[in-house]
């Protein structure tokens, strides 16, 4: 069914490519389509804990296309219907806002990592930072084109950028459309850590193995939500939401397991099914 990515499970992780390394990974219409399906696939399947995109090849992404920008130019751009890529990921509780067009990769009820291993641009820049974490190769570089294609912040990129690494940094970048190596982003806060090149895909499959033996999926999910909602809410809204939480929390299982496997001293066993 895919054509411009590849998907893999491997318990504990899904790991989506983008996969058209001859042109970058440029992003389409169709990749746009298959990396909906593919997340809401990595989303049902309760082997999955934790979700890790990357892309094929010399870098992550080119952002869009220019034979798909070009024909955006000459309004010769006409979307792709592919019915059979149909599909609706995310949590609807999250409320509209995360549940736009790439906004709501946070909607998903599953941690995703964006393995960044090389070169991102444009469009794609904001799709990262859509992502709940970035760990980035020591190869990987970042490039907010806009200002020099005579295009705007897009994407929402003027509202994830500035939480992300202040508003200062995030003026420089946009009103530049500057290079960023790896090393310069870390500093930045704009990714969470940067790794040796050959390192990357293991250091977060890794990660994610560290999820998995000692987290509840079901919290992750809920404090997921309660992270991003809280961005949208004054303080005493966004307290009172987590003391009614931590009530509800105390019915669950995960609960007691956690209590339990502390005192007993050994890994908690936590349902892999969302609740």
């Amino acid at each position: 069914m895919y054509q411009q990515i590849l998907y893999e499970v491997e318990d504990p992780v899904a790991i989506i490519t983008l996969n058209r390394p001859q042109r970058l990974n440029a992003w389409t219409d169709r990749m746009a389509l298959e990396l909906r399906h593919a997340l809401a696939q990595a989303e049902q399947d309760s082997r999955v804990v934790a979700i890790i995109l990357t892309g094929a090849g010399r870098g992550f992404c080119a952002g869009a296309d220019l034979d798909f920008l070009k024909d955006i130019a000459t309004g010769k751009h006409k979307t792709e219907a592919a019915p059979e890529l149909e599909a609706d990921p995310g949590d609807a509780e999250m409320g509209a806002s995360f549940r736009q067009t790439y906004t709501y990769l946070m909607s998903i009820a599953k941690p995703i990592i964006a393995a960044i291993n090389g070169p991102v641009a444009g469009m794609a820049v904001p799709i990262t930072l859509y992502c709940d974490l970035r760990f980035a190769s020591d190869r990987a570089s970042f490039f907010m084109a806009f200002p020099r294609r005579g295009l705007i912040a897009e994407w929402g990129i003027a509202w994830t950028l500035p939480r992300l690494v202040g508003t200062a940094h995030a003026l420089d970048l946009l009103f530049s459309g500057r290079q960023v190596d790896a090393a310069e982003a870390e500093r930045m806060g704009l990714v969470n850590r940067v790794v040796p090149h050959d390192e990357l895909i293991q250091h977060a499959r890794e990660y994610v193995d560290q999820l998995a033996s000692a987290c509840s999926p079901t919290s992750m999910k809920i404090i997921k939500r309660q992270v991003y909602q809280a961005w949208m809410e004054p303080l005493s809204e966004s307290f009172d939401h987590a003391f009614k939480l931590m009530l509800e929390s105390f019915e669950r299982p995960d609960f007691l397991e956690g209590v339990q496997s502390f005192r007993e001293k050994r890994p908690p066993k936590f349902s892999r099914r969302l609740s």
